[in-house]
C-alpha cells in the first residue's frame, strides 16, 4: 500500500508533464533534423554499450 501511495502521485505528475510537453511541442516550431540527430546519437550510444559491454 505504501508503494502505491508513493508511485501513484509520481505517475500522475509524469503524465501531466507529458501532456504539457506534447501541447508545447505542437505550438512550437522545432528543428526536427537536430532533434532526430540527437536521438540517433543517444540510441547509437546505448546500442554500442549493449553490444560491446563497455561503459557504466
Amino acid at each position: 500500500m505504501i508503494r502505491f501511495v508513493i508511485i501513484f502521485p509520481l505517475v500522475v505528475v509524469a503524465w501531466l508533464l507529458v501532456v504539457k510537453l506534447v501541447s508545447d511541442l505542437k505550438k512550437a516550431s522545432i528543428d526536427w533534423t537536430g532533434v532526430t540527430t540527437i536521438i540517433g546519437f543517444i540510441a547509437l550510444a546505448f546500442w554500442l554499450r549493449h553490444i560491446t559491454g563497455l561503459g557504466g
